[in-house]
């Protein structure tokens, strides 16, 4: 599926996941447990999972047997062939998010569930300030550093757009603490989370630029007992491939009797 604009510089992005270290991936083991604690409350016993992620060394304990794909710009899943696709930590770095949400949509049968989970708008917003505000006083322009993630007002809204219904967007926020921004940074990419954007700079920036947003991150972000935190924000988002067996909202004006009667209550007319 061609995107309109690339943000994600697919080589780069390889080459830093392939960087990852196990024991820094303590966030997609966060996000794995709220998935699994979600897909335990679901009634339905799951047979042909396909699981979306970049990380298949730690997503693929999600369920047995479950076929894994790389978060690629074309999954390669087969339509129709899915009751569950679980997009996993990767739409962040998505060129059309819009468009892994419809592939995923395709790949399932009738009543089939989708869920993903990524991270949201609220991520790293202190070390985006921080290294904004100073490389901004130190050259006088901004360079692109974090990869943009969506609000979840935003992205709860490509549900519905990728045609799935009963949608439902919900987050969790975590917030870790750090020695520094150094040791944030070199977490960063441990995590293979480095700046894989396409139009990044593509020359080392001056160390003034980082000392700098040591020094503002510790001035507004500090812990009382002298480190710096960072909050990472998980969205979820879930719904299902329409079927006839679903429940439909009724139709406007049909209601056999009215909201003040079933609530007991007096209702009172509102001013023109």
């Amino acid at each position: 599926m061609n995107a309109s604009h690339t943000l994600t510089d697919r080589a780069a992005l390889t080459r830093n996941r392939s960087r990852a270290t196990d024991d820094a991936l303590f966030l997609h083991h966060a996000a794995f447990e709220e998935v699994d604690d979600r897909l335990a409350l679901v009634n339905r016993v799951f047979k042909s999972a396909a699981i979306v992620t970049g990380f298949p060394q730690v997503w693929g304990a999600l369920h047995p047997n479950a076929t894994l794909v790389s978060d690629t710009d074309t999954l390669a899943l087969t339509q129709g062939a899915h009751d569950l696709v679980v997009h996993a930590m990767g739409m962040h770095w998505a060129n059309d998010p819009v468009g892994q949400i419809i592939q995923s949509r395709r790949a399932l049968q009738p009543d089939g569930l989708f869920l993903s989970v990524g991270f949201g708008g609220q991520t790293l917003h202190e070390l985006r300030a921080c290294l904004g505000q100073a490389e901004a006083a130190i050259t006088g322009g901004l360079s692109p550093r974090i990869a943009p993630m969506a609000e979840l007002r935003d992205i709860g809204g490509l549900l519905q757009r990728a045609g799935l219904a009963l949608p439902v967007a919900d987050s969790v926020t975590l917030t870790v603490e750090y020695t520094d921004i150094w040791h944030l940074m070199r977490d960063l990419r441990a995590m293979g989370e480095a700046n894989a954007m396409d139009s990044r700079l593509r020359r080392p920036s001056g160390r003034a630029i980082f000392d700098a947003a040591r020094q503002l991150y510790r001035d507004h972000y500090a812990t009382p007992e002298g480190r710096i935190k960072a909050t990472f924000e998980l969205v979820f988002l879930a719904g299902w491939a329409p079927a006839d067996s679903q429940p439909k909202p009724l139709r406007p004006g049909s209601a056999q009797q009215r909201l003040a009667d079933a609530l007991a209550t007096a209702e009172t007319p509102l001013r023109d």
